[in-house]
């Protein structure tokens, strides 16, 4: 976006410390930064004996690898030596600060060439000594217990040179705006990419810049640790980490791999656990946000889908001092002009662009009213903020009773989803970009699910928008002719094994729990075993609500820096965190409420502002692609470093896509169904995983849904009917080799056969030829003569030539044989054929090389 050239390149700046050693003394801590490769350091020094404050010190030079080492020699003494990978910041309570280190990282994907790296380990050095003989304060200790509380292990992730915290458009949109601080209506914009002559010498010449992101600081969950090093420290020591879940897979398409990342970030704003963080904050921050990004690419090309989930946007909770498991719903605040909505979908706006898709799981239809409370406040919300957009661009609101719906569809529920989601995605569109030059397509608008708690239910639709959207990723990159994915397909089964783990990570971390029903629980396919595993999530998650909830929310608002420690009232003493989330600013803009979108939100639509107006932080122009600064190839490749095969994430992602492979197959396809039919023969529920009532019982046994209307007993009975007429009309297959094995014919085209007289009568006479050559076993005159007579005999229709004349060549010297000319030219026009190995195939080679595969 804002950038058609293809002479125009901008490359985002890699960092230039990806390695720290802290080398610790009684007076200073000295952090070392390093590059990748080690040749390029920069230098801090903290004073440890200032007292309750930081005093950080940066060289402003940078070293070589011999100065470093004069310097780590000329330290006194054996100073404690700590190596790590990045700092996470500062943090203080009481009694001076601590400095948190990550010292072990995996690579968990890779964006482009890009790498995505997950905190395995951190550790906490105390920065200020203590000086004085007085005892430390005794709430110093249980602050930082309850700090670490906070695992740093799990689902934080971080990159050197790609931004986490915003999507794939808005990274690969054109800078229009430079600085820290923005005013899109009174700010001018950088000139038109596509105008700008670059006063480059020619008129094609390419043109490198390179520019440093600015964070989304909404995902950015070590904001409140970095607050002391901004400003003071050069940028590159900021390592900004996101919090949520980030997974990658791939699909094998005849031995052409693509792969599937999948990227979760959870908003840091009204953070919290499920029932102590409910609705919206005035800010128009809603609880439980989390922004999935879902990006397919096959090493050229990239095509990228987002959606999101969140609590309704309005002022809503549930009493928590009853031990229920479901307290009742209550509005706190009446908002009759939807101010705090009109915040929340503003944002949406200018992040996302129009049209805004709502898609509402929340029951409608109860005996006793509990979800359609704030199904019928965000309906009312939406209908009047419509009022005031122009129809275009007005938002769309899709009720989908799912609780209901699984009662009553006879597990099509899923089938009915995916009407909705093609529906959604033909509105939105994706984001997709090829190679430098091609035409871009963008993602207008965005599709946010939700339900009562945004966990199970809300996690089933997103991948059944998941599913389609990858169908249309997939046609869009041209390796199918329709946008339809089969279920129990590789490729669909690598996808539900992404989301589950995508719905269980968030789930542990708002809701204290795994999902408790899950995809399969709405397919109708979920094992009776499941049962007992939904059973123990909701107790699971039920314990964790009422007993640790209060804990974990004290530990989050002491990380994300909502509450600073303080002598006289300690957190855990407070009633109450509400003033922390819920501060209340007056407006102080002279716009009418029914004016809820600013100017230049409305005039970017159907766009999305933020991506047409991209600000960074710095943007300069380079003059070689092959810095060390922007040159992602050698960040990528790092052929410096000795690599263990098993740690390498390309090898890493290729053996994930054998977990769904079976063991014996005849299609190869990961886009057609891989059940075999005899699978269904099996009587017994037990063994096949199927209930002969199609799961109804775990969806409804452990349900935390609540009351509806309808029944399950006739559904019950009719799917088991369905079942049993399933079963008696499957027969037993036998195995047999012709069963199990494809024949030649379909494999190779051909057949064994025998061959015919003629072939048969030279073959002989080979023999022959042979027996005569050999000699007899006698060497007697007789035996002589008669082998004579024998080989004149045979030798009369036979005429042996000698295929090339060698003349006095031996082992010591060999003449080189004269090649004609046509020869020659026959070989210079096969040098001057164009080969381009790594050209996509066209769409109808790959359909005649799937015809053939079909064969084998």
């Amino acid at each position: 976006m804002n950038n058609d050239n293809p002479n125009i390149i901008f490359n985002p700046l890699i960092s230039s410390i990806q390695k720290v050693v802290l080398y610790e003394t009684r007076s200073r801590l000295y952090l070392v930064g390093s590059n990748n490769r080690e040749t390029r350091f920069r230098l801090l020094t903290i004073d440890r004996l200032a007292l309750n404050r930081l005093s950080i010190e940066e060289n402003a030079n940078e070293f070589n690898n011999l100065e470093i080492r004069r310097f780590v020699s000329s330290l006194t003494g054996s100073p404690k030596v700590t190596s790590a990978y990045g700092v996470l910041g500062f943090v203080r309570f009481l009694e001076g600060y601590y400095l948190i280190l990550v010292t072990k990282r995996k690579c968990c994907a890779h964006i482009g060439m890009h790498l995505v790296y997950t905190i395995k380990d951190t550790v906490m050095v105390r920065v200020n000594e203590v000086t004085s003989q007085r005892p430390p304060h005794p709430h110093e200790e249980r602050y930082k217990r309850i700090f670490q509380n906070i695992d740093l292990r799990s689902n934080f992730y971080f990159s050197y040179s790609y931004d986490l915290t915003r999507t794939l458009q808005y990274n690969e949109s054109a800078p229009r705006y430079v600085g820290t601080k923005l005013n899109l209506e009174r700010d001018e914009p950088l000139p038109d990419w596509n105008t700008l002559t670059n006063n480059v010498a020619q008129a094609h010449e390419r043109v490198d810049y390179a520019f440093r992101s600015v964070s989304r600081k909404r995902f950015v969950w070590n904001a409140y640790l970095l607050q002391p090093m901004e400003g003071i420290m050069h940028k590159d020591w900021l390592l900004e980490v996101t919090h949520g879940y980030v997974s990658q897979s791939c699909i094998s398409i005849f031995g052409r791999h693509v792969n599937v990342c999948l990227i979760a970030r959870r908003s840091s704003r009204f953070a919290g656990t499920r029932f102590l963080k409910r609705g919206a904050n005035f800010k128009g921050d809603v609880a439980n946000e989390v922004e999935t990004e879902q990006i397919v690419s096959d090493r050229q090309r990239l095509c990228a889908f987002t959606q999101m989930r969140g609590s309704v946007p309005s002022h809503w909770s549930q009493d928590i001092s009853k031990m229920v498991p479901k307290p009742p719903i209550q509005l706190d605040i009446c908002d009759p002009y939807a101010q705090t909505p009109s915040r929340h979908f503003e944002r949406l706006l200018f992040h996302y662009g129009s049209p805004l898709i709502m898609l509402n799981l929340v029951k409608k239809r109860e005996r006793r009213k509990h979800e359609s409370i704030i199904s019928k406040e965000l309906q009312n919300s939406i209908k009047y903020l419509n009022q005031f957009l122009p129809p275009q661009h007005r938002m769309k609101h899709i009720h989908f009773d799912m609780a209901r719906q699984s009662r009553l569809s006879g597990g099509n529920v899923m089938e009915q989803l995916a009407v909705h989601a093609a529906n959604i995605i033909q509105m939105t569109g994706m984001f997709y970009k090829a190679h430098r030059g091609s035409e871009l397509s963008f993602q207008t608008g965005i599709v946010r699910t939700n339900c009562v708690d945004c966990l199970d239910r809300t996690n089933s639709a997103q991948f059944a928008i998941g599913k389609c959207a990858l169908g249309n990723q997939l046609e869009r990159l041209g390796f199918l002719k329709s946008a339809k994915l089969e279920f129990d397909s590789d490729c669909v089964t690598m996808l539900e094994h992404l989301y589950e783990e995508h719905g269980d990570t968030l789930a542990l971390q708002y809701g204290g729990s795994q999902l408790v029903h899950r995809i399969k629980t709405y397919r109708k396919t979920a094992a009776w075993a499941s049962q007992g595993n939904d059973v123990m999530q909701t107790l699971s998650r039920y314990y964790s609500n009422t007993f640790s909830d209060t804990e974990k929310q004290q530990s989050i608002n002491l990380f994300l820096g909502l509450y600073k420690p303080k002598l006289n009232q300690p957190i855990w003493e407070l009633q109450t965190d509400y003033d922390m989330h819920n501060a209340f600013v007056p407006s102080t803009s002279s716009a009418s409420i029914t004016d809820w979108v600013r100017h230049k939100v409305r005039e970017c639509l159907p766009f999305p502002c933020a991506d047409k107006n991209k600000l960074v932080k710095e943007l300069f122009r380079v003059h070689s692609n092959g810095l060390e600064m922007i040159d992602a190839y050698s960040n990528y490749h790092q052929s410096f470093k000795w690599t263990d095969l098993s740690e390498h994430i390309e090898f890493e992602i290729s053996q994930l896509a054998a977990r769904y492979m079976p063991t014996y197959r005849t299609n190869y396809s990961p886009f057609q169904r891989q059940i075999q039919p005899s699978r269904k023969a099996r009587q017994n529920p037990s063994m096949t995983g199927q209930s002969s009532t199609g799961s109804m019982n775990s969806n409804s046994s452990s349900s935390n849904e609540g009351e509806d209307s309808s029944s399950d007993e006739d559904l019950s009975a009719s799917f088991a009917e369905k079942e049993s007429k399933q079963t008696e009309t499957a027969e037993p297959v036998p195995f047999t080799l012709a069963s199990m094995l494809p024949s030649m014919q379909q494999v190779y085209g051909c057949t064994i056969s025998p061959p015919p007289k003629q072939s048969m009568a030279i073959y002989k006479n080979y023999v022959q030829m042979g027996k005569l050559s050999s000699g007899g076993a006698q060497p007697t005159q007789t035996a002589v003569a008669q082998r004579e007579q024998e080989h004149a005999k045979m030798m009369r229709g036979i005429t042996l030539r000698s295929l090339s004349d060698y003349g006095t060549d031996s082992y010591l010297s060999v003449q080189p044989p004269t090649v004609p000319a046509k020869s020659l030219l026959i070989y210079a026009e096969y040098c001057k054929t164009p080969r381009n190995f790594n050209a996509v195939p066209k769409l109808e080679e790959s359909d005649l090389l799937y015809r053939y595969v079909q064969q084998l």
